[in-house]
């Protein structure tokens, strides 16, 4: 039964590795892989370049970045460049019309004259002027200005409140000075704080091939005794509740979460939570204790081969560097679509009833160097309206900009899988190297990068492709949300959760795949599709190992990422806080308006530091466990097929690699 058995599963999830002599680690006689992919990959990257030549010929960012008077002349620039603020005659009108979308397409428009503040004595004059403060290259005025008494405006209420919401979410030159200010003075001592999460994120890795076992224990015997804590909590709690009588039934049904916690029923359902959880570990560490034992020999192994190469904790910022120039790429592009097309101006009048104004083509288009159309409306001018959206880029702006975030999802995915497939690369070479390090390249991570681009760029955007394509689903999925969140249809709201949900598990699994595929290609240099196939069925022929080995790593990371921010963060605060007194004048903490600025900033800059480094680890221990899982089913020990694993593997496994029959003859 036994052997039908596995004969079964055999051919649910594919027949173990068979021997293969002329195996001797990362195959470097290999071909190309998915060569049509990669075609179509480079082909989206020349077209991605096209859109942004065309983006960077047809746009002009300056609309953003400088305002613009009636006639369309910027401010700070040309022949304004001694006059960088924009007046608005009534500032009313803004405060009446101005819209989210209109500032993002247009700057700021205001339907009422804008001039360049020089001399008011050679230009029309506004009815009224108000002391202004610039924000933005623009003059706004005091949110505690007396209004006047103004012809047409009668709710001084509302334009003070007007005023005060423009100030409020654009002024923010006060506080962005201190701001900068702060990081003047405190930017020296963010980089120590960072160099000590560098030290921290390093030490704790290299230290794991010493302290990996204790500290495993001592992490699960912590997870145990918070468990049982919460038991007795739980029970203490309940014990009382049901002392005083406090029963659900007489609470009823309410929206009240927490009114829950005061009836018994809700302390016994979370104890037998808990009790269940403490069950479920105390029968791992006892049944699985083996595998424990192999996940943390597997965790030493890791340390050893980081340390053996230290170039790969620092490939992080080569990932680091290639996703900023994506995503600079990827923004200047839509800067410049979002701001293609040629200004627009059209006839305006203050006021269309005056007399005179009556046959005056309001809104017509008009051209302001021109001279007045109709000198007998006063009041009459030809402003700035916006940007045209005829003309061939202009009506493909929405497509263009829907290729440019594809092309930002795909490009991000690449290069992320290009630096999984590198590292598994690297450290495939130190496990199949039977005498460490002799055996072991003199560049590893140079020959896997070198041998990544060469052979396997089309298989990495393959992958990529895959995992970009449900990205975008999900992002629709939540456009669509964000647009029916005011549908109070419950039928609809919980089918749209379920397809989020869905959707999020489908990446989740496709970024497992793809990760292992990446080690398989990089080991054995077979295509995208052959290497996630392998890896998925070597993995589910060891689906326990697997779920052991990716617990007990997580539990680490976690403690080490707490270790390193959590250190940081203290020594952050009390320093940057003042409270750390004696160091000498040089170790004096700089005088700051928000000492929190800095410590967040830290904080901040050692998760991203913790998380470089120990993502390189992780990616070191999984392909360390798919070749000690293909070791397993690969060799036996033999003289003609040795196991390359470590001594202490063998010991925890009970197995032995046969010695030469010279080692025999001498031992006797």
């Amino acid at each position: 039964m036994g052997g039908k058995q596995q004969d079964k599963d055999d051919e649910a999830y594919g027949k173990p590795v068979k021997y293969d002599p002329s195996f001797r680690g990362p195959i470097k006689n290999r071909s190309c892989t998915d060569v049509i992919c990669c075609i179509l990959f480079l082909l989206f990257i020349l077209g991605y370049i096209v859109v942004g030549i065309v983006a960077w010929l047809y746009g002009d960012p300056r609309q953003v970045l400088y305002p613009r008077n009636s006639t369309g002349a910027y401010c700070g620039m040309g022949e304004n460049k001694d006059k960088p603020y924009l007046l608005y005659f009534n500032i009313f009108s803004c405060i009446l019309s101005t819209n989210i979308i209109s500032v993002a397409e247009n700057g700021l428009p205001c339907p009422t004259p804008q001039m360049v503040i020089t001399s008011l004595q050679q230009e029309l004059c506004p009815s009224f002027l108000l002391p202004s403060a610039p924000a933005l290259g623009r003059c706004f005025p005091w949110t505690n200005v007396t209004l006047p008494a103004l012809p047409g405006i009668t709710n001084d209420t509302t334009i003070a409140q007007g005023i005060s919401g423009l100030i409020d979410s654009l002024n923010a030159r006060d506080i962005s000075v201190k701001i900068f200010e702060d990081f003047a003075q405190s930017w020296y001592w963010i980089l120590v704080a960072l160099g000590v999460a560098l030290v921290l994120s390093l030490l704790f890795i290299l230290l794991l091939r010493l302290v990996a076992g204790p500290l495993v224990l001592v992490l699960i015997l912590g997870v145990l005794g918070v468990l049982a804590y919460g038991i007795y909590y739980c029970w203490e709690e309940y014990r009382v509740l049901r002392d005083k009588g406090a029963s659900i039934s007489q609470l009823g049904f309410t929206t009240n979460l927490s009114a829950y916690r005061s009836v018994q029923e809700t302390w016994l359902a979370a104890l037998i939570v808990l009790a269940v959880l403490e069950a479920i570990l105390l029968l791992v560490l006892i049944f699985l204790r083996q595998r424990i034992r192999i996940a943390i020999a597997l965790l030493k192994e890791a340390s050893k081969a980081v340390g053996q190469m230290m170039s790969t904790m620092f490939y992080p910022l080569v990932t680091f560097v290639l996703l900023l120039i994506c995503i600079a790429y990827w923004a200047m592009t839509a800067l410049y679509l979002a701001t293609s097309g040629q200004p627009q101006y059209v006839l305006w009048a203050s006021n269309i009833s005056s007399p005179g104004c009556e046959k005056v083509p309001i809104n017509t288009s008009c051209d302001p160097m021109a001279q007045p159309v109709n000198s007998s409306c006063p009041g009459l001018m030809c402003v700035f309206q916006g940007y045209s959206s005829k003309g061939l880029v202009q009506r493909s702006l929405f497509n263009l900009q829907i290729y440019g975030v594809l092309g930002l999802f795909w490009t991000l995915n690449w290069v992320l899988a290009l630096g999984q497939c590198v590292l598994a690369g690297a450290f495939a070479s130190f496990y199949w190297a039977f005498h460490k390090p002799q055996d072991i390249p003199t560049f590893p991570l140079i020959s896997a990068f070198i041998r990544t681009l060469r052979y396997h760029t089309g298989s990495l955007a393959f992958g990529a492709l895959i995992l970009t394509l449900v990205q975008i689903a999900r992002v629709i999925l939540e456009y669509i949300d964000h647009k029916l969140r005011g549908v109070q249809n419950p039928v609809a709201r919980c089918i749209m959760c379920c397809f989020k949900c869905c959707l999020w598990c489908l990446e989740k699994f496709i970024k497992f795949l793809n990760r292992n595929a990446y080690i398989m290609i990089a080991i054995y240099g077979k295509n995208f599709c052959v290497s996630a196939k392998n890896a998925f069925t070597l993995l589910m022929r060891n689906i326990v190992r697997v779920v052991v080995l990716d617990k007990v790593t997580d539990l680490l990371l976690f403690f080490g990422k707490l270790l390193v921010v959590g250190g940081v963060g203290v020594l952050s605060f009390f320093f940057f806080s003042g409270r750390i007194q004696g160091l000498g004048r040089d170790f004096k903490s700089p005088h700051l308006n928000y000492y929190w600025l800095p410590i967040m900033t830290s904080i901040l800059g050692a998760y991203v530091i913790a998380s470089g480094f120990f993502s390189v680890f992780g990616m070191c221990v999984d392909t360390l466990f798919l070749c000690f899982l293909e070791d397993l089913e690969r060799n036996d020990g033999s003289l003609d097929r040795p196991y390359y694993m470590s001594k202490s593997l063998l010991k925890i496994l009970g197995k032995k690699n046969e010695a030469p029959p010279d080692n025999k003859k001498r031992k006797k």
